[in-house]
């Protein structure tokens, strides 16, 4: 089973099919905690990320009737990085091994 710590970002598939990608801020009774959910749609270039709520307050917490998330999983790394991006403008870096 998988652990779940608040304040980190995971990916979220709903019963409609929408993928979200949010920080999960915790969970409280049937309800999923989350802030500055991003709705991840395919577009020409790959996938993207887009405003899941576009009159809502983005720095609100949101909150998602767990009845409705069919999937929870941590979020891939560069899935990740890009959604950190998006959500703070800080460019995440990776260590990683020059060659060349």
């Amino acid at each position: 089973m998988i652990q779940f710590k608040s304040g980190e970002v995971y990916t979220i598939k709903i019963s409609n099919g929408d993928e979200l990608v949010a920080k999960v801020v915790g969970f409280v009774d049937n309800v999923v905690v989350i802030e500055k959910p991003l709705l991840v749609i395919p577009g020409p270039q790959g996938l993207q990320m887009m405003q899941g709520l576009f009159t809502g307050d983005p720095k609100a917490e949101v909150e998602l009737n767990a009845n409705m998330v069919i999937m929870l999983s941590p979020t891939r790394p560069e899935i990740k990085d890009s959604y950190i991006e998006a959500t703070t403008g800080i460019q995440p870096v990776r260590n990683s091994i020059l060659m060349g």
